[in-house]
C-alpha cells in the first residue's frame, strides 16, 4: 500500500498494490499494520456500500456529529467517482477547503476522509458501486449535510451546466455559512 498526501493535511489517497497474472489480479485493500506504520490508526466498525444507477449521481456533502463522528476509507468497487473531502473544522487553517480525487475500480485507489471532514462523491459512470469503512455507526439523528454547490467551497464537479441527480435531502442542504453544528 502506498499513502499519498493531498493538499489538505490528514486526507490521504491510498494505492493498494495489485498482484496480477493471466487469471487477473489480487489486492490487499486494507492492511491495518501497514496503515498503523504510516501513522494512520483507526478502528473501523461498519462497512457501507452504495449503488448509483446513473452517471451524474451526487451523494453528499455528509458528516456526522459527536459521538458518531466518522473517519471513512472509501473505494470504488465498480465504475468511477469524483470523491471529495471538505474540511469542516472551524479552527483549521483549511476550513471550507476541499480535496477531490478520482477513484476508479480499475485503479483500485482509495480516499481516507478524516474526522472533521464532510464527504461527497459524484458518479462518473452508470452502475457505480462504492464501498467504505467507517469508524462509527450510522446515526440518522447525528447526520448533517452541506449543500453540494456551495459557492464558498466551490467544488469543480465538471458537470458542464447539467444538474446532478440528488436525494431530496441533499437538494435542500444548507450552505456552509448556515451550519450551526460543525467541528472545532
Amino acid at each position: 500500500m502506498k499513502l499519498i498526501g493531498t493538499r489538505l493535511a490528514d486526507v490521504f489517497e491510498i494505492e493498494p498494490i495489485r498482484y496480477g497474472d493471466k487469471r487477473g489480479w489480487f489486492s490487499e485493500i486494507y492492511r491495518r499494520d501497514v496503515l498503523e506504520a504510516a501513522g494512520v490508526d483507526f478502528d473501523f466498525v461498519q462497512d457501507n456500500e452504495s449503488l448509483s444507477a446513473i452517471s451524474g449521481t451526487l451523494r453528499g456533502i455528509h458528516y456526522q456529529l459527536a459521538p458518531f463522528v466518522q473517519v471513512k476509507l472509501v473505494r470504488v468497487i465498480r465504475g468511477s467517482v469524483l470523491d471529495v473531502a471538505v474540511d469542516l473544522r472551524r479552527s483549521s487553517l483549511t476550513f471550507g477547503q476541499h480535496v477531490a480525487v478520482t477513484l476508479t475500480a480499475e485503479a483500485g485507489n482509495q480516499l481516507l476522509v478524516p474526522a472533521g471532514f464532510g464527504h461527497a462523491f459524484l458518479t462518473l459512470e452508470p452502475d457505480t458501486q462504492v464501498g467504505y469503512k467507517v469508524t462509527a455507526k450510522y446515526s440518522p439523528e447525528s447526520e448533517r449535510s452541506v449543500r453540494w454547490d456551495d459557492p464558498t467551497i466551490a467544488i469543480p464537479w465538471g458537470l458542464d451546466s447539467q444538474s446532478p441527480t440528488l436525494s431530496d435531502r441533499d437538494a435542500c442542504a444548507p450552505l456552509l455559512a448556515n451550519q450551526p453544528e460543525l467541528f472545532d
